[in-house]
Order: structure tokens, then C-alpha cells, then sequence
């Protein structure tokens, strides 16, 4: 299962700026996730999706997509990629991301809070989970386990 990463627009069928309604429209057309969590107004749908144990949650702000963050899948054997501008960002080491989205011509701004973001795509990275996930030598993650993409930094 390949996840684009659509800056300013959304995460495949989640858009931004669609409503609860579309969202779960979209959701129900698609079939890949489970809802985990959701109110009847939400402001927070959590997502899914089982094979992978990859998490997605979709966040409203006045009843409209204003973000859709994914968070690294759990299965290391998961068919699965998670793409931004065609690289895969939780599988490609965060070291290697970082530098291949500059050469791009991504500006990347990192902060001392453990977030990478890519303000004029409107994407956030971490690497900052407490799940087990592969280390380095050091003990530091070797690949960014969330990604945000939202309408606004």
C-alpha cells in the first residue's frame, strides 16, 4: 500500500478542507482502515489499519480537515510506504531524508523540540516515539515515525 503525501492538499483521499461527512464518505469508500476513534462531531477521527498497525488521524477545526497525521506502522514487514515528493519517509533513515528533501529544494527547519518541519509544503516530521522502533548506535531512531500534513504551520 503506497500513502502520497500531498503538500496543501491532504494524504490520498483525505482532503484538506473537506467535511466530517466527506472524510468518512472517503473512509468507507476506501476500506483499507478502521476507525478507532470518533465522536458524532469529531474533532479527531483515529484510524487503523490492521495488517500494518499503521495509525493515521484525521484532525478537524470547525468541522473541516485541517490535518492528517500518520504515524509509523508497527509491523517492520508491512507492505507499506508512507511518500513524500516520491521518498518514502518512514522508511528512508531521517539523516538521508532530511538531505535528499534539501537537495530538492525543500527548505527544512528543525527545532529543538525533536520537529523537522517543511513550512512552504506544510508537512512535519518527528522521530521522537517511544515505541520500539530500529535504533542506531547511539540509541537515536533511524527513521521519522510521524508525519503531519496541514493547512497551515
Amino acid at each position: 500500500m503506497d500513502l502520497e503525501l500531498l503538500p496543501h492538499v491532504g494524504v490520498e483521499r483525505f482532503r484538506l478542507g473537506m467535511s466530517v461527512a466527506q472524510a468518512r464518505g472517503a473512509l468507507d469508500e476506501w476500506g483499507l482502515f478502521r476507525v478507532v476513534a470518533s465522536d458524532a462531531d469529531p474533532g479527531q477521527i483515529t484510524l487503523t489499519h490492521d495488517a500494518s498497525r499503521l495509525d493515521v488521524v484525521l484532525g478537524f477545526t470547525q468541522g473541516t480537515l485541517s490535518g492528517v497525521e500518520l504515524f509509523r506502522f508497527r509491523n517492520e514487514d508491512a507492505d507499506v510506504r508512507v511518500l513524500l515528493d516520491g521518498l518514502d519517509v518512514f522508511r528512508t533513515p531521517s539523516e538521508d531524508l532530511f538531505e535528499q528533501l534539501a537537495e530538492r529544494g525543500h527548505t527544512i527547519e528543525e527545532n529543538d523540540l525533536g520537529f523537522d518541519a517543511l513550512p512552504e509544503l506544510g508537512v512535519i516530521l518527528s522521530n521522537q516515539s517511544s515505541y520500539e522502533y530500529p535504533m542506531d548506535e547511539e540509541g537515536d531512531p533511524i527513521h521519522y515515525d510521524y508525519v503531519l500534513v496541514t493547512d497551515r504551520i
